[in-house]
């Protein structure tokens, strides 16, 4: 699914006119994006013909600019955002969603936090891992180090698949 969501967005931006720094561009902005994060970040760099390592830069610091916001602030945010109705039904969707997959970081903590957001698995993520260690009132510094971490494992991971298997089909 993120393979596919990573080609339409591709298409959709077009590597922005095709130069190498809107291609550069392209990777960021799909590292930004919640479900397709880093992982689809590094399919598109791949698909866009970028350097792997290069690719993995820009695809970590896109993927880990979100973990301060969502950490630190999601609350405040969701709090504000819940006074109208076409947002508290968005918020109550969000926080279902997180719910129902607090087991996976509840257990383990901090180790369960690393490993759901750095093994890249669908509806696992920096944002959904934050999102869920914010709403079960982990404490906020070591949710931030230990979703980079998992962010980093995500993106090993997905340099392997992106740039070794999906590289021989390709």
């Amino acid at each position: 699914m993120t393979e596919k969501m990573a080609k339409l967005m591709v298409s959709l931006f077009g590597g922005i006119g095709g130069a190498l720094i809107g291609k550069y561009i392209t990777v960021f902005i799909i590292s930004l994006m919640p479900i397709l994060e880093l992982r689809g970040g590094l399919i598109a760099a791949k698909l866009l013909g970028l350097p792997a390592v290069e690719s993995f830069i820009i695809c970590f610091i896109g993927n880990i600019i979100p973990i301060p916001i969502i950490v630190w602030l999601i609350e405040p945010i969701f709090k504000f955002l819940r006074k109208w109705n076409f947002f508290d039904k968005i918020i109550s969707w969000c926080e279902n969603k997180a719910h129902s997959k607090q087991e996976q970081i509840e257990t383990l903590k901090y180790l369960g936090l690393f490993l759901f957001v750095g093994i890249p698995l669908p509806g696992t993520g920096a944002w959904m891992g934050c999102l869920i260690a914010a709403l079960l009132g982990m404490n906020k510094k070591k949710t931030a180090i230990t979703a980079i971490l998992g962010v980093v494992l995500a993106g090993l991971i997905m340099l392997i698949f992106s740039y070794g298997i999906l590289g021989l089909v390709f």
